[in-house]
């Protein structure tokens, strides 16, 4: 199955400009609240209608501008869950997953249908609840049930944990990931977390200022974020402009240093990028005088800030996060990073 959106929608002060492919499996639009994310879904649901472009559905067009195409949602057979879940609150678990079977005349059929999808979503015993007598993690299965029982090619979900207190928003992960997967169709998720980004997907597309910048499977991404906003999103501390130097090496400025990169160096970088856990003492590579000007007590780690020795007075300490139980006793007088762990910036 595959899911093609190339849009355009013109808000005024915001524009939006998003293109790319998705297939099987979760895809998230990871990106910082406003750059557009929802607004890319509710196009494609059909709530919104953009001012131009194409979006396709396992070959059925959905909408193109040059076509005078644009379906209603109720005809492009795509399930979308909003941050509040939307269940209706006079009506117990049972009445609000029959809603999403309305269509559906046989009795027989809808039953089956109900049972099949409490048993999935673990919702058995719990039919004849209303949505305040839920958990918060039940009153999440009982919205996907509503939506999953009408079999949608596409599943959308909208920051689905927002509404989730933080225990239980870590708990429900793995159990959310693991019903998806047994789904077995595509799945649009919308977030702000890189952490639920990264446990969820198995790609990821950032978006920025109305933009969709990359798409990337998980892991190649947060290896390889590319840009500066994807390095942001995926939770790079240390970004610094640099330029060009040599096939395999940079100039970092405002750090007084010169980097060896593992990849090429292609025109037009705008910056590099270096995680808080990628420095370390025993490096041989990239390696440099540093001075330990702050640090930083977290539950399971301790972040050190330091400066390199000829680093611009101006710009902010580097970030270096390691476990409690591995912090030096003495700070080192000199740290290494792998060239391999040097991030090129494009964008």
């Amino acid at each position: 199955m595959s899911l093609i959106v190339d849009i355009r929608k013109d808000l005024g002060k915001f524009k939006l400009q998003a293109a790319f492919e998705a297939g099987d499996g979760i895809t998230s639009l990871l990106g910082p609240s406003g750059c557009g994310k929802s607004l890319t879904l509710k196009c494609i649901a059909g709530i919104e209608k953009p001012d131009g472009g194409h979006i396709e559905l396992d070959g059925r067009v959905l909408y193109d501008s040059k076509k005078h195409i644009h379906l209603r949602p109720q005809e492009r057979h795509v399930g979308y869950l909003f941050q509040n879940y939307a269940l209706f609150p006079n009506m117990t678990v049972r009445q609000n997953i029959l809603c999403g079977l309305n269509r559906e005349k046989d009795r027989s059929v809808r039953e089956a249908r109900l049972r099949d999808m409490l048993h999935l979503m673990q919702l058995d015993g719990l039919e004849n609840h209303k949505p305040h007598q839920l958990s918060g993690g039940q009153q999440q299965r009982a919205a996907l049930a509503r939506i999953l029982v009408n079999e949608p090619k596409l599943l959308m979900l909208d920051e689905p944990f927002s509404a989730l207190d933080a225990h239980l928003r870590d708990s429900l992960k793995i159990e959310l990931r693991d019903m998806l997967q047994r789904f077995g169709r595509e799945v649009l998720m919308v977030t702000h977390s890189r952490e639920e980004a990264y446990n969820m997907s198995g790609a990821v597309a950032v978006m920025d200022k109305g933009k969709l910048l990359t798409l990337k499977p998980t892991k190649e991404l947060f290896a390889d974020p590319g840009s500066i906003p994807a390095a942001v999103m995926t939770g790079c501390k240390n970004i610094f402009p640099a330029r060009k130097c040599g096939d395999c090496e940079v100039e970092v400025p405002a750090l007084g240093i010169r980097l060896q990169t593992a990849r090429r160096v292609e025109n037009g970088l705008r910056a590099v990028g270096i995680r808080a856990h990628y420095f370390n003492p025993s490096t041989p590579h990239n390696r440099f005088p540093v001075r330990f000007v702050e640090e930083m007590e977290e539950p399971f780690e301790t972040i050190l800030q330091f400066r390199y020795t000829g680093q611009d007075p101006a710009s902010p300490p580097v970030w270096w996060r390691i476990p409690k139980e591995k912090r030096p006793q003495s700070f080192p007088a000199e740290l290494g990073v792998a060239p391999a762990n040097v991030l090129l910036l494009y964008e």
